[in-house]
Protein backbone atom coordinates (compact mmCIF):
# COMPACT_ATOMS: atom_id res chain seq x y z
CA UNK A 1 0.00 0.00 0.00
CA UNK A 2 1.35 3.81 -0.85
CA UNK A 3 -0.17 6.89 -0.68
CA UNK A 4 0.12 9.57 -3.52
CA UNK A 5 -1.27 13.16 -4.09
CA UNK A 6 -5.16 13.61 -5.45
CA UNK A 7 -5.30 14.92 -8.70
CA UNK A 8 -8.15 16.23 -11.17
CA UNK A 9 -8.03 12.47 -11.93
CA UNK A 10 -9.78 11.12 -8.85
CA UNK A 11 -13.55 12.70 -9.66
CA UNK A 12 -14.90 8.94 -9.95
CA UNK A 13 -13.03 7.84 -6.30
CA UNK A 14 -14.40 11.06 -4.83
CA UNK A 15 -17.94 10.45 -6.14
CA UNK A 16 -18.15 6.93 -5.01
CA UNK A 17 -17.14 7.99 -1.24
CA UNK A 18 -18.92 11.12 -0.96
CA UNK A 19 -21.82 10.40 -3.21
CA UNK A 20 -23.29 7.29 -1.92
CA UNK A 21 -25.41 6.93 0.99
CA UNK A 22 -24.01 3.72 2.45
CA UNK A 23 -20.40 5.26 2.34
CA UNK A 24 -21.90 8.59 4.00
CA UNK A 25 -23.98 7.26 6.57
CA UNK A 26 -22.05 8.76 9.40
CA UNK A 27 -21.76 12.12 7.68
CA UNK A 28 -25.26 13.21 7.08
CA UNK A 29 -26.11 11.13 3.64
CA UNK A 30 -24.78 11.50 0.59
CA UNK A 31 -23.69 14.79 -0.92
CA UNK A 32 -24.60 15.84 -4.80
CA UNK A 33 -22.69 14.13 -7.21
CA UNK A 34 -22.44 17.88 -9.38
CA UNK A 35 -19.89 19.16 -6.80
CA UNK A 36 -17.28 16.43 -6.82
CA UNK A 37 -14.95 17.83 -9.71
CA UNK A 38 -14.47 21.26 -8.47
CA UNK A 39 -14.16 19.95 -5.05
CA UNK A 40 -11.71 17.42 -6.58
CA UNK A 41 -9.56 20.45 -8.22
CA UNK A 42 -9.53 22.34 -5.40
CA UNK A 43 -8.38 19.54 -3.30
CA UNK A 44 -5.62 18.75 -5.86
CA UNK A 45 -4.54 22.54 -5.64
CA UNK A 46 -4.32 22.32 -2.08
CA UNK A 47 -2.28 19.06 -2.42
CA UNK A 48 0.01 20.41 -4.85
CA UNK A 49 0.39 23.70 -2.97
CA UNK A 50 1.75 21.86 0.69
CA UNK A 51 -1.43 23.24 2.19
CA UNK A 52 -3.22 20.54 3.31
CA UNK A 53 -1.95 16.40 2.86
CA UNK A 54 -5.09 15.09 0.76
CA UNK A 55 -3.87 11.74 0.01
CA UNK A 56 -5.33 8.80 -2.17
CA UNK A 57 -4.69 5.25 -0.82
CA UNK A 58 -3.24 2.92 -3.38
CA UNK A 59 -3.74 -1.08 -2.00
CA UNK A 60 -1.33 -2.32 -4.80
CA UNK A 61 1.58 -0.37 -6.17
CA UNK A 62 1.50 -2.79 -8.99
CA UNK A 63 -1.72 -1.30 -10.25
CA UNK A 64 -1.25 2.76 -9.59
CA UNK A 65 -4.92 3.47 -11.21
CA UNK A 66 -6.58 1.37 -8.02
CA UNK A 67 -7.79 3.49 -5.65
CA UNK A 68 -9.22 2.19 -1.70
CA UNK A 69 -9.95 5.37 -0.10
CA UNK A 70 -8.35 8.58 0.78
CA UNK A 71 -6.53 10.09 4.22
CA UNK A 72 -6.48 13.87 5.12
CA UNK A 73 -5.01 15.66 7.51
CA UNK A 74 -4.99 19.65 6.84
CA UNK A 75 -5.73 22.88 9.37
CA UNK A 76 -8.98 24.78 10.04
CA UNK A 77 -10.18 27.25 12.56
CA UNK A 78 -12.79 25.38 14.55
CA UNK A 79 -13.96 28.77 16.18
CA UNK A 80 -11.68 28.55 19.03
CA UNK A 81 -8.76 28.75 16.92
CA UNK A 82 -6.38 26.52 14.67
CA UNK A 83 -7.03 22.96 14.70
CA UNK A 84 -5.25 20.71 13.26
CA UNK A 85 -7.79 17.61 11.87
CA UNK A 86 -7.34 13.72 10.29
CA UNK A 87 -10.04 11.68 8.36
CA UNK A 88 -10.30 8.93 6.09
CA UNK A 89 -12.71 6.81 4.00
CA UNK A 90 -12.17 4.00 2.49
CA UNK A 91 -14.12 1.92 -0.46
CA UNK A 92 -16.68 -0.78 0.89
CA UNK A 93 -14.26 -3.37 -1.04
CA UNK A 94 -11.53 -2.08 1.01
CA UNK A 95 -12.93 -2.38 4.18
CA UNK A 96 -11.68 -4.64 6.75
CA UNK A 97 -8.28 -5.35 5.23
CA UNK A 98 -6.63 -2.45 8.03
CA UNK A 99 -6.32 -0.13 4.81
CA UNK A 100 -7.13 2.69 6.53
CA UNK A 101 -5.67 2.24 9.85
CA UNK A 102 -1.94 1.56 7.71
CA UNK A 103 -2.88 4.78 5.65
CA UNK A 104 -3.98 7.35 8.84
CA UNK A 105 -0.09 5.38 10.64
CA UNK A 106 1.56 6.50 7.70
CA UNK A 107 0.04 10.16 7.43
CA UNK A 108 0.68 10.64 11.19
CA UNK A 109 4.42 9.31 11.24
CA UNK A 110 4.82 11.31 7.94
CA UNK A 111 3.41 14.58 10.37
CA UNK A 112 5.56 13.27 13.37
CA UNK A 113 9.09 12.66 11.35
CA UNK A 114 8.57 16.40 9.60
CA UNK A 115 7.28 17.82 12.93
CA UNK A 116 4.78 19.45 11.04
CA UNK A 117 0.44 20.02 12.00
CA UNK A 118 1.40 19.65 16.65
CA UNK A 119 -1.36 17.61 17.62
CA UNK A 120 -3.49 15.61 15.75
CA UNK A 121 -7.55 15.70 15.91
CA UNK A 122 -10.13 13.21 14.60
CA UNK A 123 -13.74 12.98 14.90
CA UNK A 124 -15.32 9.71 13.86
CA UNK A 125 -19.26 9.69 14.45
CA UNK A 126 -20.15 8.06 17.31
CA UNK A 127 -21.37 4.94 16.00
CA UNK A 128 -18.76 4.25 13.48
CA UNK A 129 -16.86 1.51 15.00
CA UNK A 130 -14.25 1.03 12.95
CA UNK A 131 -12.72 4.52 12.95
CA UNK A 132 -13.28 4.65 16.24
CA UNK A 133 -11.02 1.55 16.87
CA UNK A 134 -8.28 2.95 14.41
CA UNK A 135 -8.02 5.97 17.20
CA UNK A 136 -8.02 3.86 19.40
CA UNK A 137 -5.42 1.79 18.14
CA UNK A 138 -3.25 4.11 16.74
CA UNK A 139 -2.94 5.93 20.74
CA UNK A 140 -5.50 8.48 19.84
CA UNK A 141 -6.49 9.69 23.29
CA UNK A 142 -10.79 10.37 23.78
CA UNK A 143 -11.34 13.64 24.77
CA UNK A 144 -15.29 13.36 24.59
CA UNK A 145 -18.20 13.51 22.18
CA UNK A 146 -18.93 16.64 20.44
CA UNK A 147 -20.42 18.56 17.39
CA UNK A 148 -18.55 18.77 14.18
CA UNK A 149 -18.98 20.29 11.17
CA UNK A 150 -18.52 18.51 7.89
CA UNK A 151 -20.16 19.83 4.28
CA UNK A 152 -21.92 22.27 6.00
CA UNK A 153 -23.50 19.60 8.13
CA UNK A 154 -23.30 19.68 11.51
CA UNK A 155 -22.95 15.88 13.48
CA UNK A 156 -21.79 14.14 16.58
CA UNK A 157 -18.87 12.99 16.88
CA UNK A 158 -16.24 11.67 18.73
CA UNK A 159 -13.39 13.78 19.64
CA UNK A 160 -9.92 12.25 19.61
CA UNK A 161 -6.13 13.85 19.84
CA UNK A 162 -2.93 12.85 19.44
CA UNK A 163 0.32 13.89 19.71
CA UNK A 164 2.49 12.15 16.57
CA UNK A 165 5.79 12.81 18.10
CA UNK A 166 5.12 11.04 21.52
CA UNK A 167 1.93 9.30 21.29
CA UNK A 168 2.55 7.01 18.03
CA UNK A 169 3.06 3.57 19.72
CA UNK A 170 5.87 1.78 17.97
CA UNK A 171 5.36 -0.25 15.09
Amino acid sequence: MRLRNVTPDDVDAYVRMRCDPVMTAGLGGPLPAEGMADKVRRDAAAAAEDTAWIKMIVPDAAGPGEVAGTVCLWSHDDGDGPVSEIGWMVLPEYQGRGLGRRATRLLLEQARDEDRWGTVHAFPATDNAPSNGICRSLGFRLLGERDVSFADRVLRGNHWAIDPGADLPPR
